[in-house]
């Protein structure tokens, strides 16, 4: 297979409420768009960096390293020589730089070969819900019956780590007060101290945790928390650092992989193949991807891990759609995008 045509175009979506990354909150989601056809199918993939600045304009930490700017430079220069060759060229251009561009590219490759198949039954994804800085208690209580009023899935994950860690553990009681039964997972984004960890984490109901994602800033912190807790970890931002090798630790229960931030297939297969050998979990997690990217995070995450659920609950703040549609809102079509690139023919097909 050729490809015929070429277009990359541009988003943004706004998002109410805003949507925290780690200890900051973005009240707006960018990124590219990347649609290719040949002459027998047509895909599009979302290409888009959790970078930028936050709802105070200050620079997104801790996450990607490239900038959307850098990536859709690149791929003006990359694209032109893609044009009437072969897909299998897609894979030729992986290895740079940019993480978001190399998982964008396999990931069109997967798609227009026939190698990510449309996922038969959607896994059980995960909740999401989180207390918000300078929201009171009231009004956490009071979303968190409207969220449990409509959530019947058996995972809970709960960010930590935001608001000083009582307030966490009076939420976690809370819910489970309402839902016994549900199984949580915990996600502090490295925000703890060590002794702040240590005091959470044996003050939890360890019966009703999974694991908690990144208590620490170091993984080594973290191996220490569970010996004197018992309370398994995960990792996530540690596994997006460019030099990241997987390694064991005493207590790590799960890696928490966001192919947006890590690079292309091959790279997470490896991962993924690494971990299973010690017996520890793999979960695919959202970058606060568009519809578009969920949906192609739920496709993988069946093929690639299917005994995990995903952690993808990140779309109801978006006040679009992109492409594929997931709920009673606008859908953005690619006539509605902001075009920065088109080579080749259109294809109808």
């Amino acid at each position: 297979m050729t490809l015929e045509y070429i277009g990359l175009f541009r988003y943004q979506i706004a998002l109410h409420p805003s949507l925290p990354v780690a200890s900051q909150r973005i009240d707006q989601r960018q990124g590219l768009v990347l649609h290719l056809a040949t002459a027998t199918a047509s895909t599009s993939v979302e290409i888009a960096p959790l970078s930028g600045l936050d709802e105070q304009q200050q620079p997104l930490s801790g996450f990607s390293r490239e900038t959307l700017a850098e990536v859709e430079e690149q791929l003006q220069q990359l694209l032109p020589t893609l044009l009437h060759q072969a897909t299998d060229n897609l894979l030729d251009k992986v290895g740079g730089q940019y993480p978001s561009l190399d998982y964008g590219l396999s990931l069109a490759h997967a798609k227009l070969s026939g190698l990510l198949q449309p996922a038969r039954i959607a896994p059980e994804s995960i909740g999401l819900f989180y207390g918000l800085p300078d929201e009171s208690d009231a009004d956490v209580q009071e979303r968190l019956t409207q969220f449990l009023a409509h959530y019947s899935g058996h995972f809970l994950k709960i960010k930590v780590g935001h608001r000083p860690w009582p307030q966490d553990l009076a939420l976690i009681y809370q819910v489970l007060a309402r839902r016994p039964h549900l199984r949580l997972r915990l996600d502090a984004n490295q925000q703890y101290s060590l002794a702040d960890a240590i005091d959470f984490c044996a003050s939890l109901p360890h019966g009703s945790i999974d694991y908690i994602e990144e208590p620490c800033a170091h993984p080594i912190d973290s191996q220490t928390v569970y010996q004197a807790t018992g309370i398994g970890f995960a990792l996530d931002e540690t596994l997006c650092q460019p030099n990241y090798h997987y390694q064991a630790y005493a207590g790590l229960s799960a890696l928490v992989l966001k192919p947006m931030l890590i690079g292309d297939l091959a790279r997470l297969q490896t991962m993924i193949n690494s971990a299973a050998q010690d017996g520890v979990r793999c979960v695919l997690s959202s970058a606060l991807e568009s519809s578009l990217g969920i949906h192609d995070l739920i496709d993988l995450s069946a093929q690639l891990t299917p005994d995990d659920a995903p952690g993808v609950d990140t779309l109801r703040p978006f006040s679009h759609d992109l492409l594929v549609a997931s709920a009673a809102k606008p859908c953005l079509t690619l006539a509605d995008l902001t075009p920065v690139l088109t080579l080749g023919q259109r294809v109808t097909l």
